[in-house]
């Protein structure tokens, strides 16, 4: 067996636990880097530039966050697509999905950088930008706006690496960058005196070398799924498919943004530039444990994906399980460090004692119920995983359109600031709810087994099948030629159509829905 496509079926056969974890690990280091890099230019802006330029920063945010949703949207849809591919061993649609990947982020990367541009400061002001933190953030997004492409495809092309079995190599490349932006930031904000405007020339150099070397490792053509002719054409169905998948995560960054809007124009209100400030580093903060969340996420994702497609419901359902105990691990963690240290971790990105207090007190009502936030986006992440988009989209909206929002405008009005700290963990709290409840009614669809050697499985209740498990041999052909879409070197433009449906369920007709 090629040792390419022995790494990729490990999926449905290395035992759940070492194989979450060695997919995980990777995923929650670059994650923890990613994070690392964030609070990189908000130390530096801090410390370096002032009070101000952080609340500038915060001002971004809503700009990040729509940046990442339309990120996620291809990202996010392609990688769970291509697991799912992988698992039905169907690499030649795989193959397509990988290039419909790099031609959608440079499309869109290219819009949102005009457009961007165009109404810059209309929508900073609309974001709640003031006279004193307008030019701040005007500086520091000009900057990110004119990179736009690189960071799509820098993000699209780490989530491939991740589908495509290479967790380690996605974790190197977002390692790479924090280093490089530890590096560059100094020397662009302080020794070239660029201010603010330095962080985010640092940031986009880290991307545009890290993206240079994800392009060559994926343009190897004795890899499985790699960058070759023929596969960048858009297809309307593999197109529509990546974008219903990818609409849950572009829904919850897409909300986020709006949130953000109303969260930062509700703290202008109540409580001044500072508060934004203040807002901008308990973000930060509690953002850490949300990354490593999302490393585990990321972990789960291709286990499930892939057992999905093959129907190992009882594979699929222990990465469940174990993610959701480690995610619950790591966000009480955070809600330790929150509620009991929060003034040291402050400290780190600002010495203006008005804004460190400030800080302090919206930190710990804002990460009250953090330990409840691991487990309602390990399920979220579970539903998008199989592909289950409407039931992912509802679970991300419930916590900021349904809950959030209209906290955010009913409990400033009669708590002043304290309410808008006040609507975040009230809202997390309703959402873990929701999601509780849909996984309970997900799972009555489900019976458990014992077999001969004492083993649970999880079947239908129907009993129309049972787990899918097909060895490698099976798909050889009789004469011993690798079979179609198999080879490593060969590339998609060389492959006749595939025959088989394109919906993300194909190949599964008996699996749960």
């Amino acid at each position: 067996m090629d040792s390419k496509t022995r790494i990729t079926l490990e999926l449905g056969t290395k035992p759940v636990g070492k194989l979450l974890l060695q997919y995980a690990l990777p995923a929650i280091i670059a994650m923890v880097a990613s994070s690392l890099y964030n609070m990189v230019d908000s130390i530096f802006i801090g410390q370096g530039v002032g009070a101000l330029a952080i609340a500038g920063l915060a001002i971004t945010f809503p700009f990040m966050n729509l940046t990442a949703a339309f990120g996620a949207a291809i990202g996010v849809g392609s990688s769970t697509l291509i697991s799912v591919r992988l698992g039905q061993k169907r690499y030649a649609e795989a193959q397509r999905i990988l290039g419909n990947n790099v031609t959608l982020n440079v499309i869109v990367g290219v819009l949102f950088t005009i457009l961007g541009i165009i109404f810059l400061d209309p929508l900073l002001l609309f974001f709640g930008a003031s006279e004193q933190t307008l030019p701040y953030a005007r500086d520091y997004m000009q900057v990110i706006l004119a990179g736009n492409v690189i960071t799509h495809m820098y993000f699209g092309m780490n989530a491939v690496l991740r589908a495509a079995s290479k967790p380690r190599l996605a974790m190197y490349a977002t390692m790479f960058t924090v280093i490089m932006n530890t590096i560059l930031d100094p020397l662009f904000i302080y020794t070239l005196d660029m201010g603010i405007r330095g962080a985010a020339v640092a940031t986009i150099l880290s991307q545009f070398m890290a993206l240079c070397w994800q392009l060559y490792t994926m343009s190897d053509k004795r890899e499985l799924l790699h960058l070759c002719s023929g596969i960048y054409r858009l297809r309307t169905v593999l197109v529509k498919e990546i974008l219903s998948i990818g609409l849950s995560p572009f829904s919850i960054n897409a909300c986020a943004c709006l949130v953000v809007i109303i969260v930062n124009n509700a703290l202008v209100s109540h409580g001044g530039d500072l508060a934004v400030g203040a807002y901008g580093i308990g973000n930060r903060l509690v953002f850490i444990f949300v990354m490593i969340n999302m490393g585990i996420n990321q972990g789960m994702q291709p286990i499930v994906g892939y057992n999905y497609g093959a129907r190992q419901y009882d594979r699929m359902m222990r990465a469940v399980n174990y993610a959701v105990l480690a995610a619950t691990l790591v966000t009480t963690a955070g809600w330790v460090v929150c509620e009991f240290f929060p003034a040291p971790c402050i400290r780190l990105f600002t010495t203006d004692i008005q804004l460190q207090e400030i800080a302090v007190h919206g930190l710990r009502i804002n990460a009250a119920v953090l330990p409840l936030i691991g487990f309602q986006m390990v399920i979220t992440n579970f539903f998008q995983s199989i592909g289950k988009a409407k039931i992912s989209i509802f679970m991300s909206l419930s916590r900021q359109l349904l809950f959030l929002v209209p906290l955010l405008v009913v409990l400033p009005s009669f708590m002043g600031v304290d309410g808008v700290w006040l609507a975040m963990p009230v809202s997390d709290t309703l959402a873990a709810l929701i999601a509780a409840w849909f996984m309970m009614v997900y799972m009555r669809r489900f019976r458990t087994v014992t077999d001969s050697a004492g083993q649970t499985h999880y079947e239908m209740k129907n009993g129309e099948s049972e787990p899918f498990r097909r060895s490698y041999s099976y798909y050889a052909s009789r004469n011993g030629a690798t079979p179609r879409g198999m080879a490593p070197q060969a590339c998609a433009s060389q492959m006749p159509e595939e025959d088989e449906p394109s919906s993300v369920t194909a190949g599964a007709e008996n699996s749960p829905t």
